[in-house]
């Protein structure tokens, strides 16, 4: 196993069948099951291999769409010599169409399963971890990467649906796959009970292998849920805790924060990242190219990817910096320059052919859309951040100020001023720009119906602003269905009777 990287494994975690009867329970010796898999330690590390690969379609392919173009952050580059995308364009315009709770909406689909699919897996290690002998730190830093990662896509599931079945243990017949809805006090509970479990069982980062998750991801993903819960001494604790460890740093240049295609990958200031790998191995990514506004020539796409093969992007571009998030760099933050750069395009159909792209993933590799570069999930800055809010909430203004400045002077800001509460919002909003956080943060904060509401507002009054060409306007329906929650996928409620 390399060093650098989760391999993945496609391990097939199937469902089985059960019977009291001895002979009804052989299983036949040509098949491949949890009966006969997991014997040993390696079977266990190819298992939790396996429970981290969905992050990697979730992150490449999903979450951007359901959080960040979800925002005021990023919209979409309307493209009409391509036609209509609906499905994204229906997350980003907030009109996604529903009825009795669910949503055909094949994005949101895509997430739910990939989710429950992480937790099949973890589900199925911390069954059978126990009936299996072999050396407790090796078996305990197992378990507590499989209880993180089915954490931490409970979390994703609560925050996107607020209520969701609750699966604990494997499927092994039709009648336990569908489950009710459990609710979200139950959900969240299970949540924090997973990862504070997690937190003494994984080894801290400069112990563990590069790329798992670590005690210090636990405690930072358990610090989150907190302050979600507005429990802010909490998530003080854990959060102090993070910092104490002395296991992270700010990097002092915010342009070296972010992995290239093929190195700076799990730096001093990566807390826990999704890990690609460039090259023929099935372990890429291409999210920076599904990032870019279209269409663009080959000779546009070789000016920021610089490979050797560069070819032509037509369809609609995606995940692309508004007006009003530009507009939130202060004057003088090196983190816009880093964060947001410009293109001309020569094929475009608006009039003014400039259009802002995501800068700070955009690196240097070899072949047209296969890249190594890591998606960042958790990053240190973004622990001072919700130590800063915490302390905050508690009326510790003078120590929030002293973590929300170590941001603020590494991006070569003054000392933050004015309300802190704002100060910290605002902050959070450029510093992790592009990461997937924005649209959290406005549900959490109780701003996202009137933030999103003005933003849908100032789209349809002036669309060539939001990258609309000349003549084109939103749709009719855009802005229509604006949520805290998604609806269930429509697919999965025709499997179960509960939804």
């Amino acid at each position: 196993m390399k060093k650098s990287y989760i391999i993945t494994c496609l391990l097939s975690l199937g469902l089985v069948t059960s019977c009291k009867d001895d002979f009804l329970a052989i299983v036949p010796e040509t098949q491949l099951s949890s009966a006969t898999f997991f014997t040993k330690e390696a079977d266990f590390q190819q298992a939790v291999n396996a429970a981290y690969v969905p992050l990697r379609t979730i992150f490449n392919d999903r979450s951007w769409l359901l959080g960040e173009m979800h925002s005021d952050n990023t919209y979409y580059a309307r493209n009409p010599l391509f036609g209509a995308t609906e499905q994204s364009e229906d997350l980003a315009d907030f009109a996604i169409p529903e009825a009795n709770g669910v949503t055909s909406n094949t994005h949101v689909l895509n997430q739910y399963r990939q989710d429950y699919l992480i937790i099949a897996r973890a589900n199925q290690i911390l069954s059978s971890i126990d009936a299996v002998e072999f050396g407790a730190d090796s078996k305990n830093n197992i378990r507590g990467q499989a209880l993180f990662l089915r954490a931490f896509a409970y979390f994703e599931l609560a925050r996107y649906f607020g209520k969701v079945p609750l699966h604990l243990t494997p499927v092994t017949n039709r009648s336990e796959a569908a489950l009710p809805l459990a609710s979200e006090e139950e959900v969240y509970a299970q949540i924090i009970k997973d990862a504070s479990e997690a937190i003494p069982l994984l080894l801290p980062k400069s112990k563990q292998e590069a790329g798992r998750v670590t005690s210090g991801a636990a405690r930072t993903l358990l610090a989150n849920v907190y302050i979600v819960q507005k429990k802010w001494a909490e998530a003080e604790k854990l959060l102090k805790e993070v910092v104490a460890s002395n296991e992270y740093a700010l990097i002092p240049d915010y342009a070296n924060v972010f992995s290239t295609s093929t190195g700076n990958k799990n730096n001093k200031e990566s807390v826990f990242e999704v890990q690609f790998l460039e090259g023929s191995a099935g372990l890429n990514g291409n999210f920076i190219y599904q990032f870019m506004p279209r269409p663009m020539a080959a000779a546009e796409v070789v000016t920021l990817m610089g490979t050797s093969n560069p070819q032509p992007l037509d369809a609609e571009g995606n995940n692309i910096p508004t007006p009003d998030v530009i507009a939130a760099y202060e004057p003088g933050d090196a983190r816009k320059d880093v964060s947001v750069g410009f293109i001309t395009l020569s094929g475009s159909a608006r009039s003014n052919k400039v259009y802002p792209y995501i800068k700070k993933y955009v690196k240097p590799h070899a072949l047209h859309s296969n890249t190594g570069t890591n998606w960042p999930v958790y990053r240190y800055s973004e622990v001072l951040l919700l130590l800063a809010e915490a302390l905050n909430e508690q009326n510790k203004n003078p120590e929030a100020a002293t973590y929300l400045n170590q941001v603020r002077t590494r991006a070569g800001l003054g000392q933050a001023s004015g309300d802190m509460r704002e100060a910290i919002f605002k902050e959070r909003r450029v510093e992790l720009a592009f990461e997937n956080k924005r649209w959290f943060d406005l549900v959490r904060t109780g701003r996202a119906i009137a933030t999103i509401t003005a933003y849908g507002n100032r789209i349809k009054a002036n669309p060539q602003a939001y990258y609309y060409p000349e003549g084109s306007v939103p749709r009719s329906h855009a802005f229509s269905n604006i949520k805290l929650y998604y609806a269930l996928p429509a697919d999965e409620a025709a499997l179960s009777p509960h939804f």
